[in-house]
């Protein structure tokens, strides 16, 4: 999923009003898609709407982390890799304590057998990580192949695709909770929104390093979170249609999250030679969202 930085090319003014009309057609989306579920169906509407808060809450910790790129300097190595650990740590944390204990506690209930609960987690938390690994290697399947004949456009699209599909499992996180009405869904979405404050600073200020306008650098951070509340809507319609699918839903998104921590964050943090300072944000990060989840429950 990752995308080589020193080749993305500028953006182009074609490249910037795509971007924003696919903002506007987003969020226009969104509201149909609400109204009309909760006219279909009075009960889903509160779900939905905190849903949407959420993944809002998620979207606008990133572009809050994305706008000190107008005006600050090259972030050190050193920070950038204790960013990224803090937030794999708060993403490691809400796979464990909002996610998979869940997960099991919602499958024991339905009646699952503790083995059975247990194995049920484990299919739903692979099936989840093998979905995201297969989306990232047709991105970049799709990127080998279009590098050759494009233009300025494509490539940096792709990299803001590869951007959108990384929030994916947080955006599926904060729904399925929110829907659910889990008790520790409002700490789920207050930590999943703070560990995105240093990833959109990271994701803008990379952009600008590679030589992208800062300003269109900070719009791109903020475009890319606009996928979270996107997913988050959706996976809180699904899991109220059906109670049944709340468990899975769970453990898809858990395995979708873990594995953005183990195969992106975690090797992009150890990769410049700060491996223990990155490891110890890591801690933080998990304590941090260990606490906000204990305290929020």
């Amino acid at each position: 999923m990752r995308a080589p930085l020193t080749s993305l090319p500028g953006l182009n003014g074609r490249v910037l009003r795509y971007l924003f009309g696919g903002a506007i057609l987003f969020c226009g989306g969104l509201l149909l898609f609400i109204q009309s579920a909760a006219l279909i169906d009075q009960g889903v509407q509160p779900q939905l709407m905190r849903a949407m808060q959420a993944g809002l809450l998620c979207a606008t910790g990133t572009a809050l982390g994305a706008l000190p790129v107008l005006f600050m300097g090259e972030l050190s190595r050193r920070w950038r890799d204790s960013l990224l650990g803090f937030g794999g740590g708060v993403m490691l944390a809400a796979t464990v304590f909002s996610l998979l204990t869940p997960a099991l506690d919602v499958a024991a209930d339905q009646g699952f057998s503790p083995w059975g609960a247990g194995a049920m987690a484990s299919i739903g938390l692979l099936l989840g990580a093998a979905a995201l690994l297969g989306l990232g290697r047709l991105l970049e399947q799709r990127q080998c192949l279009s590098q050759p004949h494009a233009g300025p456009g494509p490539g940096v699209l792709l990299f803001v695709i590869a951007i959108m599909l990384h929030n994916v499992p947080e955006g599926m996180a904060v729904g399925v909770a929110a829907g659910a009405g889990l008790r520790g869904a409002d700490g789920l979405a207050i930590g999943i929104a703070l560990q995105n404050v240093p990833e959109g600073l990271i994701v803008a200020l990379v952009l600008a390093t590679a030589g992208v306008n800062r300003g269109k650098a900070v719009l791109i951070g903020v475009v890319s979170g606009l996928v979270e509340p996107l997913f988050a809507v959706l996976c809180a319609w699904l899991v109220s249609v059906s109670q049944v699918l709340l468990p899975w839903g769970l453990a898809l998104a858990a395995g979708a999250m873990l594995f953005a921590v183990v195969h992106e964050i975690i090797p992009q943090s150890h990769s410049n030679g700060h491996r223990g300072d990155a490891s110890l944000a890591l801690t933080v990060g998990f304590c941090v969202m260990m606490v906000l989840d204990t305290a929020l429950a």
